[in-house]
């Protein structure tokens, strides 16, 4: 770890000079050697960079989008070449080129705070040594080796040996049992918000290699917190920590408020929606007119959770517009009333044993069904033989009787008298 800290040395300065400046802010306020101090600095530099990644976090957003746009297209290549899992993998690179969607994307901040991470570890490691790093100088070291957090030292690890955290001010029960707990701590956090992101923000309709990147993360990256934070000093696990319920905290804020389409948090989304347009009989606020507005766009193409949503609004007579508004519209409600009435209910699929015995009671009842079939054939002949006694229109002359079949109608020629 100090290896690969090293080769971030070059962030060193910049991460100690802000860490400096916040605990000169905080110092005033609970004393330059206190753990709060120089723990709220170490928070506020977790604070300082991740609003500083908010553009790639919004770039994140933006190609999580576009692969939810792609799952349509990346299901019918799995359907398409479901026998062929080479192929399958060589069209949805194909796509994934042409559209210009990176499914990695959800690394990104991960791996653009990695920089700074290792820079941290760099600077707790030489205060843990009684080293002067950046512009931390000697007070400022003094000052550091003697903060205490919760009775553990800044720089001290789980899996330091008893004389090196006694050098420190520290009994190693106190340092394994605070490191222990964070560590539990920052794994957990990670684990949920990998979870949720899983369980709730995801269309469980399709399956992709998105879906199996997202889910191999949820219990991989946990696994690497607690294998790798027993060797992580304690300034270290206050800033994952911290960076992991941002990224929580900013993880339910999204599901909240622009859920992924086709998943569950869709559907408590639109059902709150619906709830505040039925309370208020319009939409409030400008994220949820353009949730509308976006639903409305999409036409035939709305997913199953979108048109309820829309045959709810029928039903209360209203209509969304292109706007994201809704307006009041008898005709909504008289489809939304007329579809339901109209809906078709599928029978219940019979059992094979009940099949057999309707199979059964039919041929029983076969010789009724023949008599009832040869009176029916007898009254239609009946009925036949009096329409053809009838008189017709003119009756024909020299005989009064009707035309054989196959013998032409009206006058008939007088036979020879030979042939009498």
């Amino acid at each position: 770890m100090d290896t690969i800290a090293s080769l971030f040395s070059f962030i060193t300065y910049p991460v100690s000079w802000v860490i400096v400046q916040f605990h000169t802010l905080y110092g005033a306020i609970f004393g330059d050697d206190t753990g709060w101090a120089w723990g709220l600095s170490i928070v506020s530099l977790v604070v300082l960079i991740r609003i500083c990644l908010i553009p790639l976090f919004v770039k994140q957003i933006k190609s999580t989008r576009n692969m939810q746009v792609l799952q349509p297209k990346m299901k019918a290549i799995q359907e398409r070449y479901k026998s062929d899992k080479q192929r399958q993998s060589e069209e949805m690179m194909k796509l994934y080129k042409e559209t210009g969607t990176n499914p990695l994307s959800s690394c990104l901040p991960i791996l653009a705070q990695s920089p700074f991470f290792f820079a941290l570890y760099h600077v707790l490691s030489a205060i843990a040594s009684g080293k002067t790093i950046g512009v931390i100088d000697q007070p400022l070291l003094d000052s550091a080796r003697q903060a205490h957090i919760f009775g553990a030292p800044l720089a001290a690890k789980f899996m330091d040996s008893s004389a090196k955290v006694e050098a420190l001010g520290a009994s190693l029960t106190d340092v394994r049992v605070v490191t222990a707990v964070m560590i539990v701590m920052m794994s957990a956090s990670q684990f949920f918000t990998q979870r949720q992101l899983m369980t709730k923000n995801v269309d469980l309709t399709v399956k992709t290699p998105y879906m199996q990147q997202q889910k191999m993360l949820m219990y991989i990256f946990p696994l690497i917190f607690a294998v790798m934070g027993i060797n992580f000093p304690v300034g270290v696990l206050v800033y994952w920590l911290t960076t992991n319920v941002w990224t929580m905290g900013q993880q339910m804020y999204v599901i909240n408020q622009n859920p992924t389409p086709g998943s569950k948090a869709q559907n408590q989304y639109l059902e709150r929606l619906l709830k505040s347009v039925t309370t208020h009989g319009e939409v409030r606020g400008r994220t949820r007119r353009n949730t509308v507005k976006r639903i409305v766009a999409k036409g035939s193409d709305r997913n199953d959770i979108e048109r309820k949503f829309i045959t709810g609004l029928a039903k209360l007579g209203l209509a969304a517009q292109e706007n994201g508004t809704v307006t009041k519209s008898d005709t909504a409600l008289a489809e939304a009333e007329g579809g339901s009435a109209q809906k078709r209910q599928q029978p219940k699929r019979q059992t094979k044993a009940k099949r057999q015995s309707g199979t059964t009671q039919t041929g029983a009842a076969q010789p009724g069904a023949a008599k009832e079939t040869h009176s029916t054939e007898s009254e239609a002949k009946t009925s036949l033989q009096k329409q053809d006694d009838k008189p017709a229109g003119k009756p024909a002359s020299g005989s009064s009787r009707q035309a054989k079949s196959g013998q032409r109608r009206g006058p008939q020629r007088p036979k020879h008298p030979s042939k009498k």
